[in-house]
């Protein structure tokens, strides 16, 4: 391989990377895109760094975009961890998905419904909360009304 052609592999890799840095509905795409970023010290990765550790709404993929910056000598504090709601009126969300359903749907459905209409929401939330992630959402569920279980 010569010279050319390893500057358009890696300027393609370098664009597939970026790409997954922003789906929006892939957590886990973004933490692998973080890895890969940190391997190369450039102005465009650290960037793109940066946005990640300040604006992702999932606090893993923030922390990981830290370590790595940090790792590429940045000089930048880590976020706090937001105790916010990731999504505004994300209770009126889930309500309005309940309600779509039949009065006698499981707790099965209604997460299957959520992940359909809104995998971004689904995403940002299993990402953030992790293995804890079934339990707050049953316990949304079971909470909202009507048709509470």
């Amino acid at each position: 391989m010569n010279y050319e052609e390893e500057v358009n592999e890696l300027t393609e890799k370098f664009e597939e990377v970026k790409k997954a840095a922003n789906r929006t509905s892939n957590w886990r795409e973004r933490l692998q895109a973080v890895e890969e970023l940190g391997q190369w010290n450039q102005d465009d990765s650290i960037r793109i760094l940066m946005r990640l550790m300040n604006h992702d709404p999932v606090y893993t993929v923030q922390e990981a975009a830290y370590h790595k910056l940090r790792a590429l000598g940045e000089d930048v504090k880590l976020p706090s961890k937001n105790k916010q709601e990731l999504v505004k009126g994300i209770s009126k969300l889930l309500l309005r998905i309940k309600k779509s359903l039949p009065k006698d749907h499981t707790y099965e459905e209604f997460k299957e419904k959520l992940r359909k209409m809104r995998i971004d929401v689904y995403d940002m939330y299993e990402g953030e909360k992790g293995a804890d992630f079934d339990k707050w959402l049953e316990k949304m569920w079971a909470s909202s009304s009507p048709n509470t279980k």
